[in-house]
């Protein structure tokens, strides 16, 4: 139960890397070598504990955020292994936001991948202490060295080993402890694999003093005591070499490097142990700080049990036994069992119905949580992913998290009259689940439009449609999220004048529009002066503005990237009102980006495709009649890695056509890198569809 556990013996970690790095695998041995789970799950056979929805058994891959809570050496690991495609990149976003500190995987053969680099910006965002675990140890071509290597020069990280293998591939065989300098074998029996601490033998003492010497001249640069003695030439403790070690990582100045192979179960209970040694607890992280609701005065929440309550809901789930499960995190304070809490972001109150401890999609019943702790809530009916919850007389608002834009959208219909309802509250749970996933209707065909990450995203989003709600839907085809932007600056001046008997309608708005800088969305500033118009009016023409950019007036598509300057106007004291300077608004801003020129944009994506050497030919001209720009291109043994930027519209069906191309033998990865303008034949050919088929689908 919550408060049991000394709050400096929690740890909040996360499992993040590039996809088949072994994040799951990894979480599996943890609880079987915790005592969470008594037998192994394996990923390959479906039945890994943490991979628990249907989909995730059969594709093999992690799809949602699973957490669970384990004990290792009298402390509490609450741990969330996040998936490592990048459709589902909104799960690791919303899992960082809450941890705090994480595990970054990353495979001895492989190495620094995409995902790899996305998960760790991703972290170093939110600051989240790390370490590294170099996985897959015992895989042909697995090279400690050059991974470290790579996540210094790639990541920029000052990656310091603190155990180095013995061996690798077919002969890894075990580690040397580097702190207490001792040789870790793994012994493979009938039963599992057993470990066997000894002397360094003297095959591997030489190696082993070196990088002994080189790990602690790196830990000496960032602590004085160390210095020292590093330059007295003693030999610091391995009681100082971990306090040292373990300041540093909390500082995020060292990543303490580790490694293994997980799916032998050899390196992992040493992973146990850094993560127990060297992660953050809750008080060793700076107290979380918020806002107050209406002052917007900085207010400081420190983990305590008598400190006003302030949580953070990172999660949503639909359980189709408990119905709606809230995961919350919660910094101060304790979370009761029964009680009235306040959702401070929606201004509402709410009860607290039952809270859980999660062991993937599994619950068990406690009577509260307390700071620093992880759990689930059932009765929170109106809380929503990055919601605020907190006690009514102590308001404070915590940062929200940030997601994404979906970049795909297909349009969806039931098949059969009957099930349009169940298809509209199907959707709307998944919507309420997952924050990169957008639902909107289009009146004129009678479509539903969803929006999501990728293909794979879209593909789990009806499969799941389909399976767990018993909503039969036909598939319209990918559609891309285009966008909108204006080209030139302009000045422009629009009158409404609406007489219809009674009072008029009135409003006078002169203003400006510029482009702004890409990705950076919509700025409206006020710059009029002496009451021209007056403030009340103000909103209105903000509102009319964005009114107007939902629906761009070259192709339809949403409007991005605009600076509008109001500099003048005039009112009627009558006939003025905000629903006249809405309309004016929104009139006049059409018009304006007519006369400024506008540009179609389209989602660029960073893709890497690796294959064998002898069809780097056709891989590369692949992508290069797909609009791509290569990049870069480099080659690991007899294989080739091409990096390239290539437009989302041309990368449907990108699967098939690669492994048509190598064989089988080739895949691919990508992600959302940033939007760029369509050439002008292909936007107007884009535009006329669009005219043809009606704005608004």
């Amino acid at each position: 139960m919550a408060g049991q556990v000394d709050i400096s013996k929690i740890r909040n970690i996360g499992i993040m890397a590039h996809i088949d790095a072994g994040k799951t695998t990894v979480t599996e041995r943890m609880l079987f070598f915790t005592g969470k789970s008594h037998r192994i799950g394996e990923v390959d056979d479906g039945e890994a504990t943490m991979d628990w929805m249907v989909q995730e058994k059969e594709r093999g891959i992690t799809i949602t955020a699973a957490a669970t809570t384990t004990y290792w050496k009298d402390h509490r690991i609450n741990i969330i292994d996040t998936p490592g495609h990048v459709d589902f990149t909104a799960e690791v976003e919303r899992s960082l936001r809450v941890l705090d500190g994480t595990v970054a995987l990353f495979c001895a053969v492989g190495g620094v991948q995409p995902q790899s680099e996305t998960v760790w910006r991703q972290a170093e965002k939110y600051q989240v202490p790390r370490l590294a675990f170099i996985n897959k140890m015992d895989r042909t071509g697995a090279d400690f060295e050059g991974v470290v290597a790579e996540i210094k020069e790639e990541l920029g990280a000052n990656a310091v080993p603190i155990v180095i293998p013995v061996g690798a591939g077919d002969t890894f065989k075990g580690i040397i402890d580097l702190v207490d300098m001792k040789a870790i074998y793994f012994d493979e029996t009938a039963d599992g694999v057993t470990l066997r601490k000894e002397p360094i033998s003297k095959e591997h003492l030489d190696r082993a003093r070196e990088a002994q010497a080189v790990m602690i001249e790196r830990i000496s640069e960032q602590d004085d005591r160390l210095m020292d003695k590093f330059i007295k030439g003693e030999p610091p403790g391995s009681d100082e070499i971990m306090r040292a070690m373990r300041k540093a990582t909390i500082e995020g100045r060292i990543i303490p490097v580790l490694c293994g192979a997980a799916f032998k179960n050899k390196g992992v209970r040493r992973l146990l142990d850094a993560v127990v040694d060297y992660m953050p607890s809750p008080v060793d992280l700076p107290p979380v700080i918020g806002t107050h609701t209406e002052t917007e005065k900085e207010l400081v929440r420190h983990p305590r049990e008598d400190a006003p309550l302030a949580a953070l809901a990172f999660k949503i789930q639909t359980d189709k036994h408990m119905g709606k499960l809230t995961y919350v995190r919660v910094y101060s304070g304790m979370l009761k069992s029964g009680e009235f809490v306040f959702n401070s972001t929606r201004d509402k109150r709410q009860r607290v119905g039952r809270l859980f401890e999660m062991h993937a999609n599994k619950q068990q019943i406690i009577e509260a949580l307390g700071p620093g702790n992880v759990g689930a809530v059932v009765g929170l009916a109106d809380t929503h992913t990055g919601d605020t919850i907190c006690e009514e007389k102590h308001p404070i608002l915590l940062m929200s998290i940030e997601f994404p834009v979906p970049v795909m959208s297909v349009s969806v219909k039931p098949e059969s009259r009957v099930e349009s309802d169940r298809l509209d509250k199907a959707l709307a749970k998944l919507a309420e689940e997952d924050p990169t996933f957008m639902v909107r209707s289009n009146a004129e065909t009678s479509e539903v439009v969803i929006s999501g990450m990728g293909e794979l995203h879209i593909e789990i989003i009806t499969d799941r449609l389909r399976r767990e709600f018993n909503v039969g839907v036909a598939v319209g085809k990918p559609q891309v999220a285009y966008r909108e932007t204006i080209i030139g600056t302009v000045e422009y001046d629009h009158k409404h004048v609406k007489q219809t008997g009674g009072h008029g309608q009135y409003a006078h708005i002169k203003f400006r529009i510029e482009p702004a800088e890409a990705g950076s969305g919509f700025h409206f500033v006020n710059e009029i002066r002496e009451g021209r118009i007056p403030n009340n009016y103000i909103p209105a023409i903000e509102r009319g503005m964005i009114d107007a950019m939902s629906e761009g007036a070259y192709a339809g598509f949403p409007m991005v990237d605009v600076r509008v300057v109001v500099l003048d106007g005039s009112f009627h004291e009558v006939d003025s009102s905000d629903q006249a300077f809405r309309t004016c608004a929104s009139t006049g801003f059409r018009e304006a980006c007519g006369r400024a020129g506008l540009e179609l944009l389209e989602p660029v994506m960073s893709v890497e495709v690796t294959g064998p050497d002898e069809h780097i030919g056709g891989m590369t001209g692949s992508l290069c009649s797909k609009r791509g720009k290569i990049t870069n291109l480099e080659t690991k043994g007899k294989t080739s890695i091409l990096q390239a930027r290539v437009p989302l519209a041309e990368m449907f069906g990108y699967a098939t056509e690669i492994r048509s191309i190598t064989s089988g033998r080739g895949e691919f990865t990508m992600h959302f890198e940033n939007y760029e303008a369509v050439p002008f034949a292909l936007a107007e050919e884009i535009k006329e569809k669009r005219d043809f088929r009606g704005r608004s689908t």
